[in-house]
């Protein structure tokens, strides 16, 4: 009796944990059918979602369609490169844009010369005032499949994120692995250029025969904080006229100590004045700083520049002349360089003035940025002239 009675426990306890096994189970795989029904969920609204966009974009593919299809006799394409070959002087970068885009449309983006248009182009931007003109160029190098390498200052935002999977951000810096000496690695002029800036001033010097006159006006002050210096970006009408050429200023901005040296000596700071004439020549002025009394344009300057790089900020009710910090005598050393930041371009004609403008100890001391100078380049049998 005792026997069947165990036996008859045991199987019920058998059977008991049987079924809570398989509840169990149950209870699973229901809690995992909820979890898949969710996900399913989710992937369908992003499936209407992703709908939505493409529907959103059709009309504008159709467009682009309709657009390339109208350049595809490459009659355009012909005006313009027999236009850019009419034009005296060189050929500006934002021209050079515009001809890499129209081969793009006409010919696509495995075409070799639209993508050495886009080279071109962004070689020959200057990075302090034609940025817009660098990233578009990167872009468009990118979005065809090139292997370029995106500055940081030009990385897309989300909805252009496949423009830039074969591409990726780089950021130049004046120390550390993209500091001077590797710019060469992403800005070839930078490390194969023959004419670049600054140099050491020393002689002898050949005779300068150029004549300078400034005529700098007073205008709303827009500055900003780039990351690498501290910029004053100049409204239309400031003039250096060299000779009889005139050069507009499109902005100043500062170095720290002076990129420039004279006899291997630098000075506190510099400021390069940055120009452009009708045929998209560079030209820069340099007005050195020297350690001295108190500047009042520069503390202008210093009390309403921003502290964290930032876009441009047009201080309200403040005006500045820019010619309250260059020095009455003009006379100067001259030479062919480069910009002194990447990608620089060769092709500039610096103007570095003789008399030094004071600036107090103190506010060398306050420029933001304690180091931004590139060093002094080899000469490469240039000749630097004075007056």
């Amino acid at each position: 009796m005792g026997l069947l009675l165990a036996g008859a426990l045991a199987f019920g306890y058998w059977s008991y944990a049987g079924k809570k096994h398989v509840m169990g189970e149950l209870t699973e795989a229901s809690e995992g059918a909820t979890e898949v029904q969710a996900e399913l969920e989710k992937l369908t609204q992003a499936l209407e979602e992703a709908k939505e966009k493409l529907e959103e974009a059709e009309p504008a593919a159709k467009q682009l369609e309709a657009v390339k299809e109208s350049f595809t006799n490459g009659v355009v394409l012909q005006d313009y490169e027999a236009f850019i070959k009419a034009q005296k002087g060189p050929v500006t970068s934002e021209r050079q844009l515009g001809l890499g885009a129209l081969r793009l449309l006409t010919n696509g983006a495995d075409d070799p010369e639209t993508i050495s248009a886009f080279q071109k182009a962004m070689e020959m931007a200057e990075w302090s005032s034609r940025l817009k003109s660098i990233c578009a160029a990167q872009r468009a190098l990118a979005a065809a499949g090139q292997k370029v390498k995106v500055l940081a200052d030009c990385v897309a935002e989300p909805s252009d994120s496949k423009a830039h999977k074969k591409g990726h951000a780089v950021h130049w810096d004046y120390a550390g692995d993209m500091g001077p000496e590797n710019w060469g690695d992403e800005f070839p002029t930078c490390g194969k250029g023959t004419k670049q800036a600054p140099l050491n001033i020393t002689g002898p010097f050949e005779k300068s025969k150029d004549v300078l006159v400034v005529n700098y006006k007073e205008g709303p002050l827009k500055i900003l904080n780039n990351g690498h210096t501290i910029q004053v970006n100049v409204e239309p009408g400031s003039t250096l006229k060299i000779n009889k050429d005139v050069f507009n200023l499109l902005q100043f901005h500062f170095h720290r100590p002076s990129e420039e040296q004279i006899d291997g000596k630098p000075m506190a700071m510099v400021a390069h004045f940055v120009h452009k004439n009708a045929d998209g020549k560079l030209a820069v002025l340099g007005v050195l700083l020297n350690d001295g009394k108190d500047n009042a344009a520069i503390q202008t300057l210093w009390n309403n520049a921003p502290k964290a790089q930032g876009p441009e900020v047009v201080v309200d009710k403040v005006k500045f002349d820019p010619s309250s910090l260059v020095p009455a005598a003009l006379t100067h050393y001259n030479y062919e360089g480069s910009l002194t930041t990447p990608p620089c371009t060769e092709g500039v004609s610096f103007y570095i003035l003789k008399t030094p403008v004071e600036i107090g100890k103190k506010q060398v001391m306050d420029f933001p940025f304690k180091r931004n100078a590139r060093p002094v380049q080899p000469l490469n049998g240039r000749k630097i002239n004075a007056n």
